[in-house]
């Protein structure tokens, strides 16, 4: 294999483990959207009606859900900024790699021929 075609194939790996790290932030957001619609129902019934002669908060649900999503998010934190850690990263090192093929001899990658 050429020089050239060790660094097209080098850059297409680098690429391919950015978006697979790409797909697994994804994943855990998917997981939970998931949890959170799982319990959206137990989150509406709490709504009572008149109490002690106060009406009902119609902002009571949003909070319960700004503080559950807030709970699912903080359960699964360590793993997101690990991971978004690595992601930033995977891109400095392939920006830093795409600037060294084009600033030497090697071919002027653009994403059109990876």
């Amino acid at each position: 294999m050429s020089p050239d075609a060790d660094r097209i194939a080098q850059l297409s790996r680098m690429e391919e483990a950015r978006r697979q790290t790409e797909r697994q932030l994804q994943l855990i957001e998917r997981q939970i959207a998931r949890k959170l619609a799982a319990i959206m129902p137990q989150l509406a019934r709490r709504q009572g009606g008149y109490r002690r002669g106060r009406p009902p908060q119609p902002s009571a649900s949003l909070e319960r859900y700004r503080k559950s999503l807030a709970a699912l998010t903080a359960e699964r934190q360590p793993e997101i900024d690990a991971l978004s850690r690595k992601l930033a990263r995977q891109e400095a090192t392939i920006g830093a790699f795409q600037e060294r093929l084009s600033a030497g001899n090697g071919p002027a990658l653009n994403g059109a021929e990876v």
